[in-house]
């Protein structure tokens, strides 16, 4: 994280992109771990705080007068619909899988529907939503447009104007005139039937201003602005520093609120003066390339050489009586026997055709096989 390790960040004037008027050090909260794993579990935690209860009536499709038939009639034991006379009479009731039935674990208004999150890790989460806000690649992972940008973190001396024309143009000066196009051409219907319970339209997020006690004023002139959030850094919120549990929210901070942040969340070393008794987490290693680390001398030099590891024997069992290199191994004569019986059968074969060649010139021989041939054809005559 190179944007995170600087020890100062500039702060730029309101009126001019190019002009550094001061440098602040860099709040050590910047320097923690990027935890994805702890932001994730506590923003969706957080999310189900804002739910209203909701449920079905505790009667609905449980209004029938219905009974089962038993067993014995060969038909499913649900409950039917009473009296005769009707299509509707001997219907089954009450299931989730009836017609007028009712729904399979209806909704109860008294689910639980809040979640409660230790208060270290909330700070922890929001610690490292703000550590992920000064890194350029998460915060255009995230979607944001800020080739532009000077500098991130984003530190202005003030905000403190009074109208949204004005703080319009204060925004374009610092090249943020892509993100707030990317945000105006983002407006969506939403899909469904979210339509028509008051969130008709979908947007994404853009630009969250953090301002101290001496810019007020920007909550006014940026609250009709598309896509563009204010927050006061005494009530930062991760619902705010990562939308949808996503690190990397593009953050403009004024200098009274960025210059607050060590007097809030303290080091590693000093507790915050408004979280009490709070340590923000720090880095278990100094170097994280691990490569570097692992590859250097002084770790090499410590290390056993590689073991090279001896087969004693195959991996593939092979029967002897069918593969002739197992037989070979266990029996070095094979060879000679193999080639000893090849001879044998071959010398048996020509033994035998020679007989065979012999009897084709005996007479005695031919005479048989054309008494042969004629009993063969007597048979075959008097079968058909």
């Amino acid at each position: 994280r190179k944007m995170t390790s600087r020890p100062v960040v500039s702060v730029y004037s309101h009126d001019s992109a190019s002009e550094v008027k001061d440098s602040v050090p860099t709040p050590a909260v910047f320097s923690v771990p990027i935890r994805n794993d702890i932001v994730e579990f506590v923003h969706a935690n957080m999310a189900k705080n804002r739910r209203q209860a909701h449920g079905v009536f505790h009667k609905a499709g449980m209004q029938h007068s219905a009974e089962s038939w038993g067993t014995g009639r060969a038909v499913a034991r649900i409950p039917r619909i009473s009296g005769s006379g009707t299509h509707r009479s001997g219907q089954g009731a009450f299931g989730n899988m009836c017609r007028k039935g009712r729904m399979f674990a209806p909704l109860k208004v008294y689910r639980r529907w809040h979640r409660k999150i230790n208060q270290n890790q909330r700070r922890h989460a929001v610690a490292s939503a703000l550590a992920a806000s000064a890194v350029t690649p998460l915060v255009m992972a995230r979607g944001h447009r800020v080739q532009n940008v000077p500098e991130l973190p984003l530190v202005v001396d003030s905000l403190n104007i009074e109208t949204t024309k004005q703080f319009l143009t204060t925004l374009k000066r610092f090249g943020v005139t892509q993100e707030l196009r990317r945000i105006r051409e983002s407006k969506k219907t939403r899909s469904g039937k979210g339509k028509l319970r008051g969130t008709r339209y979908t947007m994404r997020k853009g630009p969250l201003v953090i301002y101290g006690e001496e810019n007020n004023n920007v909550k006014n002139a940026a609250r009709n602005l598309p896509g563009i959030e204010t927050c006061s850094v005494h009530r930062l919120n991760l619902l705010q520093l990562a939308p949808g549990g996503h690190l990397g929210r593009f953050i403009i901070w004024t200098k009274d609120a960025f210059s607050q942040l060590p007097a809030i969340f303290g080091n590693s070393r000093r507790v915050g003066e408004e979280k009490g008794g709070y340590h923000v987490q720090r880095q278990l290693m100094s170097c994280a390339d691990l490569a570097k680390i692992i590859n250097s001398d002084s770790v090499q030099s410590k290390l056993r050489g590689v073991q090279s590891h001896v087969r004693v024997h195959d991996k593939r069992k092979a029967n002897p009586l069918h593969n002739k290199s197992m037989m070979q191994k266990l029996n070095p004569f094979d060879a000679k026997r193999r080639a000893a019986a090849d001879a044998l059968q071959k010398e048996r074969n020509s033994k035998r055709a020679a007989k065979i060649k012999a009897n084709r010139k005996d007479k005695k021989y031919k005479a048989g096989r054309a008494d042969a041939k004629n009993k063969l054809r007597t048979i075959l005559s008097n079968q058909s």
